[in-house]
């Protein structure tokens, strides 16, 4: 079937892909190209190679993806109802804290580098594993790039990189305040701003053009079992037909923003971001603290939201911002505009997951 016959109903994942590129300006300019990217299983990444597939097979778009991992099982299973041709999906052994060269024997025209540890628990079981993924994962891939004539490399950062300020208005790109660096899940944040810089690093030595982004909070279809983020948490309750359950009182703001949305964002930054410039992923529908989110995705699963607030709540493991909403003047000056509110977003997340032929069936 392709998917241009897909209803609502049948293949909400589809028409939500249809969606997402149809807010990508330029979109046709991925046209015929290479494109490689890391952590690609993940939430963000998967997203955008779903994008990128799609195009494939609605629009004949000749993009070949190279999908670079520790796992050619993981992909496979990922991506197999999406990809129809072994020639446009190509699994690239590589793992983000060795460091390794990575072999490729053709040029590349884009790298997206998103392989890194985004589980919170995770920052405190593996704290030197989070920033080498970071700094010398990225490192390698900008020499492949330098290997393969690559055109751009997009680095995906995080909105931690900010730190903590005062107040509720929104980070704009050239906002930082205190983040200290001795806390135990500071590897995170840290390694983050250094990714950043050497991006301008390489830019400046060896002249390759780099764009960053900093996604906010992004919640999809495409979580991963191992997850364990409160928006994951929630999720997989409402899904599952229980009530959702908050163990705090959920009042840190928070920029919000579907899985595509993230995705045709980014996308949006490869093709028209600035060099050496970074671009928070923020919709600005979706700024909502985490009380919000959750009960718009019990709504969404027809459960209710309860809370059970542990006398000591373990601030250490979790994000220490109590506002981490991002201004999105700056991407949406390239041209890029959201397409799902929370509400939306939410309903569509749900939809996708409780689909009986499986997520992202199409």
């Amino acid at each position: 079937m392709q998917l241009g016959d897909l209803t609502m109903s049948g293949g909400s994942y589809a028409d939500d892909l249809r969606t997402a590129f149809e807010s990508i300006p330029d979109a046709r300019d991925l046209f015929n190209t290479r494109i490689l990217v890391t952590g690609a299983t993940g939430m963000i990444c998967s997203s955008i190679v779903d994008v990128l597939l799609f195009m494939n097979r609605e629009l004949g778009a000749n993009i070949t993806v190279y999908v670079a991992g520790r796992s050619a099982q993981d992909a496979a299973d990922r991506f197999r109802s999406l990809s129809t041709d072994d020639d446009e999906l190509v699994f690239v052994p590589y793992d983000a804290t060795s460091g390794e060269a990575v072999a490729l024997d053709t040029d590349l025209d884009y790298i997206i580098h998103g392989a890194s540890n985004a589980n919170p628990a995770m920052y405190m079981q593996l704290p030197v594993e989070t920033m080498l993924a970071n700094i010398v994962g990225l490192s390698a891939m900008f020499n492949l790039g330098r290997a393969t004539s690559v055109r751009r490399l997009l680095y995906i950062s995080s909105s931690e990189v900010y730190g903590q300020k005062e107040g509720t208005h929104p980070f704009a790109e050239n906002d930082f305040g205190y983040l200290d660096i001795l806390n135990q899940r500071a590897g995170y944040p840290s390694s983050k701003r250094a990714g950043e810089s050497l991006c301008v690093a390489y830019g400046m030595e060896y002249g390759i053009d780099s764009v960053i982004v900093r996604p906010g909070h992004i919640y999809g279809p495409s979580i991963r079992p191992s997850d364990n983020r409160v928006t994951a948490e929630v999720t997989r309750r409402a899904v599952a037909g229980e009530d959702v359950v908050l163990k705090s009182k959920g009042s840190q703001l928070r920029s919000h923003c579907y899985s595509l949305d993230c995705a045709s964002a980014i996308l949006t930054v490869l093709l028209r971001g600035e060099p050496a410039n970074a671009y928070n992923i923020s919709n600005p529908h979706s700024i909502s603290s985490i009380r919000d989110m959750a009960e718009a995705i019990a709504k969404a699963g027809g459960v209710n939201v309860r809370y059970d607030i542990p006398e000591s709540a373990g601030a250490v493991v979790h994000n220490l911002m109590e506002n981490s909403s991002l201004s999105s003047d700056k991407l949406e000056a390239l041209g890029w505009m959201p397409a799902f509110d929370l509400e939306r977003g939410a309903e569509r997340m749900m939809a996708v997951l409780k689909d009986p032929d499986g997520p992202f069936s199409v």
